[in-house]
C-alpha cells in the first residue's frame, strides 16, 4: 500500500511540475456581465420551493439545493442559514472568491441572488456528487486511475489557486465533502466560506477559522492551541 501512495504522491509531483510551465496566471475578474440574471422568485420555483426532496446536502452555513432555471439549465442552489452570523460573512466570501477566479476544477458560479433576508449562490451542478459519497458509499466504488485523476485535479486546483491567480488564495477546507464530481469524473475544488487571501509579505486577511478537525493543517490547530492558552 505505501509502494502504491509513494508512485502516486511522485506522479502528481510530476504532473503539477509539468502544468507549472503551461501555467497561464488569470489576474482579470471574471466578467459580471457573463452572469445569468436571476431572481428570488425563480430559484424558489427552480428547487420546487426548495423542497426536501431536492435536498443535496447541508453544511455549516446553509443547505444546498438541486434546480433547473427556466431556461433548462441544472444548478446547485447554496443558500444560506441568515440566523447565523458567520453565514453573511461566509456568502460575502465566497461570492468575493467566486467572481475572481477561473479554472477547470474549481466549482463554476452561475449567479447569485442577495436580498436583505435570502442569500444563495447558484454553482455549476456536479452530477456525480462528492468525493465522499465515493469514498464511503457501499454502493460506488472507484479505480484506481480514477483516484488518481481526482488527486491530480485537486492539486492542480490548488496550484493554481496559490500560484496561478494574482493574489495566492489558501482553501482552508479541502475535504472529501468539498470535492466535487461533474459527469466525467473530473474534480471540482468548492466551498470557499473560510478562504484566505494572502497579501504582500505573506500577510493573511482571513475569515474566523471554522475548518473541519481533522483535515486542517497543523499549523492552523497549533496556533490556535496556543492562543487558547496566551488567554
Amino acid at each position: 500500500m505505501s509502494v502504491i501512495l509513494l508512485a502516486a504522491a511522485a506522479l502528481i509531483l510530476v504532473l503539477c511540475r509539468k502544468r507549472n510551465v503551461e501555467l497561464v496566471r488569470e489576474t482579470a475578474l471574471l466578467p459580471q456581465v457573463l452572469w445569468r440574471r436571476v431572481s428570488r422568485l425563480e430559484l424558489v420555483r427552480a428547487t420546487n420551493g426548495l423542497h426536501e426532496s431536492n435536498l443535496l446536502g447541508t453544511g455549516g452555513f446553509g443547505s444546498v439545493y438541486r434546480g433547473t432555471l427556466s431556461d433548462g439549465i441544472d444548478i446547485a442552489l447554496k443558500v444560506f442559514n441568515l440566523q447565523l452570523e458567520e453565514a453573511f460573512k461566509s456568502f460575502a466570501k465566497e461570492c468575493e472568491m467566486l467572481s475572481n477566479i477561473r479554472h477547470r476544477n474549481l466549482i463554476k458560479i452561475i449567479s447569485y441572488c442577495d436580498d436583505l433576508d435570502f442569500k444563495a449562490l447558484v454553482l455549476q451542478l456536479m452530477p456525480n456528487g462528492s468525493l465522499e459519497q465515493w469514498l464511503y458509499s457501499p454502493n460506488r466504488s472507484m479505480t484506481i486511475l480514477q483516484r488518481l485523476d481526482i488527486m491530480k485535479d485537486v492539486a492542480l486546483a490548488l496550484e493554481y489557486l496559490h500560484q496561478g491567480y494574482s493574489i495566492p488564495i489558501v482553501h482552508c477546507d479541502v475535504k472529501p465533502s468539498n470535492i466535487l464530481l461533474d459527469d466525467d469524473m473530473v474534480a471540482h475544488v468548492a466551498d470557499f466560506g473560510i478562504a484566505r487571501l494572502i497579501g504582500s509579505g505573506d500577510s493573511m486577511t482571513k475569515t474566523m477559522t471554522l475548518a473541519t478537525i481533522g483535515y486542517m493543517a497543523p499549523g492552523d490547530v497549533f496556533f490556535q492551541f496556543c492562543l487558547c492558552w496566551f488567554y
